[in-house]
């Protein structure tokens, strides 16, 4: 428990003092955001602001991880260690991604296709790794685990590697973009991301005290290294608390891709690897309504382009969209809302999401015994 405090401390202190002296360095070095010309107007104003902020937060996490166990004395487990290559991993794809922008003087970094792949790299090679034989405990157990879970493994059957390995990756990369999607506004991504990353730091304390090696039982939790994995989850929940101080409205900083990509894929292996894959869909539920507002922005404007079906069922025209524009929280910024309000009436969003995930992962075990 001293661990989880620890790295949660100094991360929230290196994040604070760090992104401070990013703000300074990145300004003096031209590292200023790109604003797209078919964004919201009120946006052009944020041209030139410092960008990549999400080294500041990797750091801060990865250091406070490895000075808590260093002060507590305690060896890195398999689990964390996954976690953090995850972690740092997508963060070097969302790195690529920022500098490119920077250095060529546009709105848009990596193409798709080539982001997509350092996003499979990662994935795929974390997906190998966490259910390797060669890294499971004495009890045989590898980090992750071949079954479909919500709150634990569902059912006796197990997938074939292969496809575990392929949900792994659609995890990863969904949750890795819909966090980017997410980081539109000031504070929205970090905010959110915080109160998520709270959540699994309770989730695996509570896993640890309840696990099968600690207290046998119906209800106990088949979970690998789930205190090891709190310490990371502290990490990373103090390291976005201290951005946030920088990042809330009107930024100084942005996370960029760095860090939105970072975020998102260390959720995903939260989820993997303390068997909650579906319970994240329900804790993250910000993130997952502001993607599907632009899949059925997407969706809608081709098929109403292409199928004259569409049009005379909708009565809609050509082209249609559903939203003035998607994401979903730039439709309410053209509604008129202020930017101020709509990251603030998010946040409200997700935290009933987390309180709703936290219930059900708690009225399982309740049930359960």
């Amino acid at each position: 428990m001293r661990a989880i405090l620890l790295g949660g401390g100094l991360a929230l202190l290196i994040s604070l003092l760090g992104t401070r002296v990013a703000i300074n360095l990145f300004t003096n070095w031209g590292y200023g955001q790109e604003i797209r010309d078919d964004g919201p107007t009120t946006h052009h104003t944020k041209r030139g602001t410092p960008t990549m902020g999400g080294v500041v937060i990797i750091l801060a996490a990865v250091i406070a991880y490895f000075a808590a166990k260093l002060i507590t004395q305690s060896m890195p487990s398999a689990s964390a260690l996954l976690l953090l290559f995850l972690f740092v991993g997508m963060g070097l794809v969302g790195f690529l991604d920022d500098f490119i922008k920077i250095s060529k003087q546009r709105s848009l970094g990596l193409r798709s296709k080539a982001k997509m792949v350092g996003q499979t790299v990662v994935g795929v090679v974390f997906g190998v790794l966490a259910l390797s034989p060669a890294l499971a405990d004495s009890r045989e157990k590898t980090p992750a685990s071949d079954h479909i879970s919500f709150i634990r493994d569902y059912g006796a059957f197990a997938l074939p590697v292969v496809l575990a390995i392929l949900l792994f990756w659609v995890i990863i990369t969904g949750t890795s973009n819909a966090v980017n999607l997410t980081d539109g506004l000031d504070g929205l991504a970090t905010g959110a991301s915080v109160m998520v990353f709270g959540a699994y730091t309770l989730v695996n304390i509570w896993q640890n005290n309840q696990s099968c090696e600690l207290s046998p039982g119906p209800s106990c939790y088949e979970v690998r290294d789930p205190l090891d994995l709190a310490v990371v989850a502290a990490a990373i929940t103090g390291a976005c608390f201290g951005f946030l101080w920088w990042n809330a409205p009107p930024a100084a900083i942005f996370m960029g891709d760095t860090g939105s990509l970072s975020l998102g894929a260390a959720l995903a292996g939260f989820a993997i690897l303390t068997r909650t894959e579906l319970l994240l869909v329900i804790l993250g539920g910000l993130f997952l309504v502001i993607t599907l507002s632009v899949m059925l922005q997407v969706s809608f404007f081709k098929a109403s382009r292409r199928f004259g079906i569409v049009r005379t069922v909708f009565r809609v025209g050509p082209g249609h969209r559903v939203f003035r524009m998607a994401p979903l929280q730039h439709h309410f910024e053209l509604l008129g809302w202020e930017q101020v309000t709509i990251v603030i009436r998010f946040w409200i969003i997700t935290g009933l999401s987390v309180a709703t995930g936290l219930g059900v992962f708690y009225a399982e075990w309740v049930a359960g015994t």
